[in-house]
This record gives structure tokens, C-alpha cells and sequence, in this order.
């Protein structure tokens, strides 16, 4: 059997102070991905490996004996039931905040010590690095390498077979004697959604903000990107930059850094940041249901407060006009990448929090209310699917729709909205008719364009003062038990 090479071992120790703990979780990721990086280096530049190298994530974990906690009323910040808890975590200073609240809830409602220690999960080599890069490539396309050993052979890499979400989806099968988990998401799984954000978005995960608006058309980050400058520019308190892709980054004085990326992410992402993660990340997540499923099943490992999907969708009511909204109550799916993971039983129910703030936002800007609002919006069902070309694709499509009471159609709304609901964050969906293809009122180039014009400055201005509701209320009243299963995690 190959020995392993280990740094020196860091005792588990106990912490009844939130804020102890995950200073301890930082120095034990710190030093074991250094020395990952140290003894990566020197096996590039030559130095032998006699041992498999190794070092591991740290862990939270929690031990209970009741059933009582503190406050019955949260949907999180608890364990379902008596026995060991234990998660492994990984960049706890970009998770600091999330980290010591959730840490301080459990120590609070249960009225136990948490224990930091480090874990059993190998800490991949390319994992040890901030930046995704390709190491196995560099090292072995070189042709003045010294190494002539596989990578594999002498430190871990990353094993998709581990990095499930199974947690979330409710299919863990518990070992005998193994803690349960304490977080939806292991220290691997997280570290692969960190590199996956960059290699789509363009943009860190530290950039990112707790409020996310997903969209599929540019207008809207022209129009996003054009009033965050404003904003910055005005001098307007609170507002800490403005970040756009290559990490180029605009500050409340006026000074920018970074630079654009040559090319284009293929899921571009921009960021108003605020103090404390508060501010509005927004991405163009292009057409079609596997990018909204794919973006969001990265996002969500950051644990946003919320994620709303603005985009345009065809209306399927004759008495709709174009530039009318819709306000998803519910949604057909019917574009079937969430299919195995999130049955089509499973009903995605409309979130009161989300849904009011989103209708008081509409209000707030048309200056229409009641009864009026309804000659501008409506309430309904939105049907999503995988073929763009639904319109030409039978009689059978347009009875489904008929017998769905659906009053829009889009693309991504429900695959969005389903991975909100898979992973525990509230969702929302304000889509915008732009065209009307069952009527005689098809997207054509020109008419497009004038539309565009007229309704995204709108339809962004109502989402933008919808999430700023959202961030008056406390996070503990927005993460809703709804989106809680009976045997759930304590993080939220």
C-alpha cells in the first residue's frame, strides 16, 4: 500500500463562539491547501514524490441529544433530530458570513459547543487553487518537465462520482455510524460550482451577491450595466462597485481595475455590490432550459437570500397585449432537465414573500393598483419547454397548453424556478409578452426591436424594487418552510 504524506494533524476543538469557530475553520483550510500548494510545486520543478500527498477539509460538526431547540419559528439553524451532524466546508473566508451565522444559530437553539476538526474528504490539488486552471496539461505538455509520474499517482483529484447532490435531492443513503449531514452541499461539491462560475460567468465568486436576477436577453444587461455606473457615479450611499466580466471592477470614487475578457463568457455575469453580500448580481443566461438549469445549479452553492428570472416569454391569451406581465403562480414543465432529479409530481408552489413584493413592485412603478392592474399584468400559469419551435410542432402542444390554463410560454422560468425549489432558495418570475404566435403575432426583427426598447428599462426597474424589497425583510422570514423538507439540514 502507497504511504501518504499528511501535514501534522490539527486537534478538534469545541467552540461556543460563532465567530472562534470559523477563524478555525479559515486556518485549517489555509494551512492544508498551502502545503498542498508547496508540495504541488515542488513536484513540478523536479523534487521526487516517495508519498502519495494528501490533506483534507475541515469540518463543522454538532452533537445533540433532544429534540427542543430555542425557536420553533425558523425554517433553518437546526438539526432535525438528536445525533452527530457534521458537514466539510471549504472557502470559509469567501463563506465567513453564511458560515458564523449558521454556526451561531445552531449554538444558540440547541445550546451545544460545535467541534472544528479536520475531515476525512481529500482537498483536490486543483481545488488548492483559487483559479480553475488545467495543471495535469501544463505539467505534461511541457517539454522541459521533470515529471514523468502521473498526477493521479501522487495527489487527489477531483472525483465527480462524489460531488452528487444527492443531499438536496433527498436520495443520501446514511452509512451505519456515519454523522448526518449538516449542509445540502459537501466542501468538493462547492469547490467544483466556485471553478464552474468563472469558467461561465466571467466574473469570481467572491463578486457574487445574496440577490440574483437571471434574464436571456442582453437589453437587459445593457440597461442593468448603464444604471449601476449611474448609480456609482451619483455618489449614492452604500454601494460599494460595480463588477462586469474579467473581473473588471468600477468603485464607488470612480477607480477601475481589471479588464475585459478578450472573449465573451457564455453566461455573463455583473454584479452591484453592497456591504455584507446585499447587493444585485445579474446574468444573461442565454435561451434555453440546460443553461438555467446549469447556472443555477452553481449559484446555488453560494446560498443566495433570492433569484428571480426577468425575461420575455410569448402570451398565450388573446386579450394579452404585447408588453403586458406575467407574474408565475405556477409552471408547466415541459422542458424536462430537471426531470430525474425533481419529479413532475412535485408541485413548485408560488412563494408569498416573493410574489407580493413582486406584484408591489409592479404597482410602484406603473401607478396602477387593484382592479387596474390587472389591464397590464396577469397571474397565472407558465408553461416552459425545450423546443423553441413549439408553435409549428402540432395540434397536440397548443392542447397541452389549453389544458394547462398556462397564460405564457418561455424557455427557462421553470427550470429556474425548480432549482430554487431543489435547493432551498426563493425564486420568482416576472416575464414580459413579446410576442403572441397563437394570435397572429410572431417576433419579427423590427417590431422586436421597438418592443425591446420600449419595455426592458420598465420590466428591470420592477425587479430591481422588488429585491430591494426582499432585503428589508429578515432572511429568516424569506427562507420560507415551504422550500423544507421534514428530515432537512440545519445551513440553510
Amino acid at each position: 500500500m502507497q504511504s501518504i504524506q499528511i501535514p501534522p494533524s490539527i486537534a478538534t476543538e469545541a467552540f461556543t463562539d460563532a465567530a472562534g469557530a470559523v477563524a478555525r475553520l479559515e486556518e485549517i483550510y489555509e494551512r492544508n491547501t498551502k502545503y498542498l500548494r508547496e508540495r504541488f510545486e515542488a513536484y513540478v520543478n523536479g523534487e521526487p514524490v516517495t508519498a502519495r500527498v494528501r490533506a483534507y477539509y475541515p469540518f463543522v460538526r454538532v452533537t445533540t441529544s433532544t429534540h427542543a431547540r430555542l425557536d420553533s419559528r425558523l425554517s433553518y439553524g437546526f438539526v432535525a433530530r438528536p445525533g452527530v451532524h457534521e458537514t466539510s466546508v471549504t472557502r470559509p473566508d469567501l463563506f465567513r458570513t453564511y458560515l458564523t451565522e449558521q454556526i451561531g444559530l445552531l449554538i444558540q437553539n440547541h445550546g451545544v459547543p460545535v467541534e472544528i476538526g479536520e475531515s476525512s474528504e481529500p482537498i483536490p490539488i486543483h481545488f488548492a487553487y483559487r483559479r480553475d486552471i488545467n495543471i495535469e496539461a501544463a505539467i505534461t505538455t511541457s517539454e522541459n518537465s521533470p515529471v514523468t509520474r502521473s498526477l493521479r499517482d501522487a495527489f487527489d483529484v477531483p472525483d465527480l462520482a462524489t460531488m452528487d447532490d444527492a443531499i438536496a435531492d433527498g436520495t443520501f443513503e446514511l452509512q451505519p455510524g456515519a454523522p448526518e449531514p449538516l449542509s445540502l452541499f459537501r466542501a468538493g461539491r462547492v469547490d467544483y460550482s466556485l471553478r464552474r462560475l468563472y469558467h461561465y460567468t466571467g466574473t469570481d465568486p467572491e463578486h457574487f451577491q445574496n440577490f440574483v436576477i437571471f434574464t436571456n436577453y442582453q437589453f437587459y444587461v445593457d440597461a442593468f450595466a448603464q444604471l449601476c455606473q449611474q448609480r456609482l457615479q451619483s455618489g449614492e450611499g452604500g454601494l460599494e462597485s460595480f463588477v462586469a466580466p474579467g473581473n473588471l471592477i468600477t468603485r464607488s470614487g470612480g477607480a477601475t481595475t481589471g479588464a475585459a475578457p478578450a472573449r465573451a463568457p457564455q453566461m455573463p455575469a455583473f454584479h452591484l455590490v453592497e456591504p455584507g453580500y446585499r447587493g444585485i448580481s445579474l446574468i444573461n443566461i442565454g435561451t434555453g432550459p440546460s443553461n438555467a438549469r446549469n447556472v443555477t445549479d452553481h449559484v446555488a452553492v453560494l446560498r443566495p437570500h433570492a433569484w428571480l428570472m426577468l425575461g420575455h416569454c410569448a402570451g398565450l391569451r388573446n386579450t394579452q397585449r404585447l408588453g403586458d406581465y406575467v407574474l408565475a403562480h405556477g409552471y408547466v414543465r415541459e422542458d424536462h432537465v430537471l426531470d430525474r432529479e425533481l419529479p413532475l409530481w412535485v408541485p413548485i408552489p408560488a412563494l408569498a414573500e416573493m410574489q407580493v413584493a413582486l406584484e408591489e413592485a409592479v404597482e410602484d412603478v406603473t401607478g396602477l393598483e387593484g382592479f387596474e392592474l390587472k389591464r397590464l399584468m396577469r397571474t397565472g400559469t407558465v408553461a416552459s419547454v425545450d423546443n423553441r419551435n413549439w408553435e409549428i410542432s402540432g395540434p397536440e402542444v397548443i392542447r397541452r397548453m389549453s389544458q394547462s390554463r398556462a397564460v405564457a410560454l418561455d424557455m427557462e422560468s421553470a427550470a429556474i424556478a425548480a432549482n430554487g425549489y431543489r435547493f432551498r432558495v426563493p425564486y420568482g418570475t416576472l416575464l414580459c409578452v413579446s410576442d403572441k404566435p397563437l394570435h397572429g403575432e410572431i417576433k419579427l426583427a423590427g417590431m422586436a426591436s421597438e418592443f425591446y426598447r420600449r419595455r426592458v428599462g420598465q420590466h428591470l426597474e420592477i425587479g430591481l424594487k422588488a429585491l430591494e424589497r426582499l432585503k428589508q425583510q429578515e432572511s429568516e422570514r424569506l427562507h420560507s418552510r415551504k422550500l423544507r423538507s421534514f428530515a432537512e439540514v440545519a445551513f440553510q
